[in-house]
C-alpha cells in the first residue's frame, strides 16, 4: 500500500510539472502559432469575429511581402548586413578585451570593469538624441557604418561582460604551463584558452546577433530609406487608416526565420556554453 501511494504521488508530481511546463511554454508558443495562422488568412478572415480557426489558407500575403510592392527582401538584407557586421566586429574586440579583464593585471582594470557594467544600466532611450546628433555631424545617418557603430556601443560591453565569467573559469595552471613552455601570450590564448571557452563564445555570438537583428529603437531613428532593417520595415503595414494584419504576420514569420535557424544550428553550443560554468571548477584568483 505504501509503495502504491509513493508511485501515485510520483505520477501526480510529474503530471503537475508537465502541466506547469506546458503553461509556461504556451506563453511563448501561442503568439507564434497565432501569428503563423494569421499569415495564411485573408484580411477579411483576420477581421472576422469570433476569430476563425478553420479557414481557407492563402499564400498571397507571403507573395506580397516577398515579390510585391511592399517586399521586405531589401530590409532582410539590411538586417543581415547590420547584424553580421555588428556580430563580427563585436566578437573581434570582445574576446581579447574579456580575456584581458579576466586574466591580466593592469592599472585601469577596476575602472574598465565598472565602465562595462555601467553601460548595461544606461537607458537606451536617453542616448538616441546624442547618437543622432553625432551621426548627423559626421554624415553617418542612414548608413551601414553609422548604425553598426551605434550597435557596437551596447553590444560590445554586453559581450565583454558575458564572456569574462567564462575566461575566469579556466584554471590558471593551464595558462601558466603554456607560458612556461614559451608559448607566448597570443599562442596561449589561441591554442589553450579559446578552445576551452568556445561554448561561451558561441553563446555570446548568438546573443549579439539576436540583439542586433531584433533591435528597433535605434534603427527607427537612425536609419532611413537607404538602410532600413526589417524591424522598421514592419511599419509599412501599419497606417492611420488601416493595419494590414495578414501581411504584417507574414513579414514577421519571415523575419523570425533567420533567428530560428541560427538558434537551431547553435543549440548544442548554447546549451554547452550556458552550463559550462556549473561543471568547471573555479580557477579564479
Amino acid at each position: 500500500m505504501t509503495s502504491l501511494s509513493i508511485t501515485v504521488g510520483t505520477a501526480v508530481r510529474k503530471a503537475l510539472l508537465w502541466l506547469l511546463a506546458a503553461c509556461l511554454l504556451s506563453v511563448w508558443v501561442f503568439p507564434v502559432l497565432w501569428g503563423l495562422l494569421t499569415s495564411f488568412k485573408s484580411e477579411r478572415d483576420v477581421l472576422a469575429y469570433p476569430p476563425l480557426i478553420i479557414f481557407e489558407p492563402t499564400l498571397s500575403n507571403y507573395y506580397d511581402v516577398i515579390f510585391g510592392s511592399s517586399s521586405i527582401l531589401p530590409n532582410l538584407w539590411s538586417s543581415t548586413v547590420i547584424s553580421v557586421s555588428t556580430t563580427v566586429l563585436t566578437m573581434l574586440f570582445a574576446v581579447p578585451a574579456a580575456y584581458a579583464m579576466a586574466r591580466l593585471r593592469y592599472p585601469a582594470k577596476r575602472g574598465s570593469g565598472f565602465y562595462v557594467l555601467a553601460t548595461q544600466m544606461l537607458p537606451p532611450v536617453g542616448l538616441i538624441i546624442p547618437f543622432y546628433l553625432v551621426l548627423q555631424k559626421i554624415g553617418g545617418l542612414d548608413t551601414y557604418s553609422g548604425i553598426t557603430a551605434i550597435y557596437l556601443t551596447f553590444s560590445l560591453p554586453f559581450a565583454i561582460w558575458l564572456m569574462v565569467s567564462y575566461f575566469e573559469d579556466i584554471p590558471f595552471e593551464m595558462e601558466e604551463a603554456a607560458l612556461l613552455d614559451r608559448a607566448g601570450r597570443f599562442r596561449t590564448l589561441w591554442y589553450v584558452i579559446l578552445p576551452q571557452v568556445r561554448g561561451g563564445i558561441a553563446v555570446t555570438t548568438v546573443f549579439v546577433f539576436l540583439n542586433a537583428w531584433n533591435e528597433f529603437l535605434f534603427a527607427v531613428v537612425l536609419t532611413g530609406n537607404n538602410v532600413r532593417p526589417v524591424t522598421v520595415a514592419m511599419f509599412n503595414f501599419i497606417s492611420v487608416e488601416q493595419t494590414q494584419w495578414a501581411r504584417l504576420a507574414a513579414g514577421a514569420m519571415l523575419a523570425m526565420a533567420p533567428v530560428i535557424i541560427v538558434g537551431l544550428i547553435a543549440q548544442r553550443h548554447i546549451v554547452k556554453g550556458l552550463t559550462v560554468g556549473a561543471v568547471k571548477g573555479g580557477g579564479r584568483r
